[in-house]
């Protein structure tokens, strides 16, 4: 009987010891792929060109976070879409998602738009700057 009190005692003692996992779900920033642009025909000097972007998430543990754009060459912008991934409960359906991206002010000619996805394919669409 002794031996059963005794062994009680480590189990609870160790279940009161033990580390409780964090209730903080884990949140990563990733690269999400595009699959589809609107670029319009052409856009005025002194205007903000902007584009489209849409695609699908995986699943319900995506949310959209940003796309970053940055200058290659003069005529070319090399555009990334991000999301932020949490590490819950998810649905497995896919997410459609579709958002508007801000190049800033182009120089006028014809500028080439390279979206590059997270394992580094990428497709380009070409906008005219008037």
């Amino acid at each position: 009987m002794n031996n059963l009190i005794a062994i009680a005692i480590v189990l609870v003692g160790q279940y009161y010891v033990t580390p409780i996992a964090s209730a903080e779900p884990v949140t990563k920033d990733v690269v999400v792929s595009v699959h589809d642009v609107f670029v319009p025909d052409r856009v005025e000097q002194g205007t903000e060109a902007k584009v489209i972007v849409s695609g699908m998430f995986p699943n319900s543990c995506y949310r959209w976070a940003r796309a970053e754009v940055a200058e290659s060459t003069p005529t070319l912008r090399l555009v990334q879409a991000h999301a932020t991934v949490t590490q819950t409960m998810c649905l497995m359906v896919l997410v459609p998602f579709s958002k508007e991206v801000n190049l800033g002010r182009l120089p006028s000619g014809t500028h080439t738009l390279r979206f590059v996805n997270g394992d580094e394919t990428y497709f380009e669409r070409t906008l005219i700057v008037q």
